[in-house]
């Protein structure tokens, strides 16, 4: 193969997917690999897949096509949630070398130079691969993202992510601690704690989320922590009180809702009432009146009538999030809603409409948000990257900054009035 020692990754998905590719970059890196950039020629080639949806499994099926162009001779590692769930599938690709099962990122070098394939069972799912960021020789941001949490014991009747990390397990929080100083360490400054169901850490190990913030808020150097997503009846008062005092905890909360109709949420198998997520909503508000939530949603659900869909806009309006991230559904096999009856499906016209008018809702919400932070002072991390000149960073609570570029800002902490 050409460049033999050279490595490129291509990630789709979450924050949990960047966070283990970023790691089992370091791998190859400290085996004597180069890494390089996706469009360059490389002598190996690794996909981190993601399977949430059909349109998901879609671009990493082309994506592993348009790689192999680039470099037919490569080897070609296909990885991640779309590799756990189909692997025979992929291994038909041609130019494929092998698959990598979520058990074995570890073995991932391994792997490369024997040509030998590691896949598993959902039920051999125990095990979790610690995964974060850092920025240095692998070219990563000026914010890190720890994976603290794996797999998912909740069994949403859409959702295929339990078939394909498994069940809910966590490190500890002594590991959790140590990696954050290592990064610490690295010079980041900003930590995003990241799993699949990041709320219900502690089964493995018997702690609690409440816990981990608690420790990881006594790591030196580390100046913002965000939480990257979290169930509704996870998000307790408790904590919400306490985030709020606690300022290295940044005002900004990634909430899935995914329905706005009680109906479609109890379908949905979710553990939750839209009256629930109203009151946590509402009591973030009280104690932090301007931050930032996102909010994700699924439409065309299999039996969402208009009504059901018209309850969701109507909802998303008293509440007010300040971003909506819309999934169309997708039938994912091995689900409980794939067992629906066909002629409960939403046509797929009708799905598009639905995403076109909450993407208009949610340009809506979120002009209203920063036009409600205008005049206001906030602190912004600026990053790395550029074009056309200019550089961008984020507020605590999200807000996207933009100013002329300067190579001395990157990676600080500045204070700004927002437009």
């Amino acid at each position: 193969m050409d460049n033999p020692k050279t490595v490129a990754f291509l990630t789709f998905g979450c924050k949990l997917n960047y966070a283990e590719t970023a790691t089992m970059a370091r791998d190859f890196v400290q085996h004597g690999y180069t890494l390089v950039s996706p469009s360059k020629p490389a002598g190996v080639y690794v996909v981190n897949t993601c399977s949430v949806t059909g349109n998901a499994d879609k671009k990493c099926r082309q994506a592993i096509r348009k790689l192999i162009k680039v470099n037919p001779r490569a080897v070609v590692a296909v990885t991640g949630c779309y590799a756990q769930l189909r692997a025979p599938e992929i291994q038909k690709i041609p130019g494929v070398s092998l698959v990598l099962g979520t058990n074995y990122r570890h073995r991932i070098v391994e792997a490369v130079e024997t040509g030998h394939s590691f896949t598993c069972s959902c039920e051999e799912l125990h095990s979790i691969f610690p995964a974060f960021s850092a920025v240095g020789n692998t070219r990563e941001r000026t914010r890190s993202f720890l994976k603290v949490q794996d797999g998912c014991d909740y069994r949403c009747s859409y959702c295929t992510v339990p078939l394909a990390r498994g069940g809910s397990r966590n490190i500890p929080i002594a590991l959790a601690v140590e990696q954050a100083q290592t990064i610490a360490a690295a010079g980041v400054k900003e930590i995003v704690l990241t799993g699949v169901n990041t709320g219900d850490f502690g089964k493995t190990t018997g702690e609690t989320f409440f816990d981990l913030l608690k420790a990881l808020e006594e790591v030196q150097g580390i100046e913002r922590y965000r939480i990257s997503s979290i169930e509704p009846n996870l998000l307790t008062t408790e904590i919400i009180a306490w985030l709020a005092e606690h300022p290295k905890f940044q005002h900004h909360f990634h909430i899935p809702l995914q329905s706005g109709s009680d109906n479609v949420l109890k379908r949905m198998r979710r553990r939750y009432t839209t009256g629930l997520f109203a009151e946590r909503l509402q009591y973030i508000r009280t104690k932090m009146p301007y931050a930032f939530i996102g909010v994700d949603v699924i439409v065309g659900f299999p039996g969402e009538t208009e009504e059901d869909f018209e309850t969701t806009c109507r909802f998303l309006e008293e509440v007010r999030p300040a971003f909506l991230h819309i999934f169309p559904y997708s039938v994912r096999p091995g689900t409980q809603a794939a067992l629906f009856p066909v002629s409960e499906r939403v046509a797929a016209e009708i799905q598009a409409e639905r995403v076109h008018k909450l993407g208009q809702l949610s340009d809506i919400l979120h002009e209203s948000f920063c036009r409600a932070n205008s005049g206001r002072r906030e602190k912004v991390l600026f990053e790395g990257k550029t074009l056309n000149g200019i550089m961008h960073g984020y507020t605590g609570n999200y807000i996207r900054v933009e100013r002329e570029y300067d190579k001395s800002l990157i990676n600080t902490i500045v204070e700004v009035t927002l437009d």
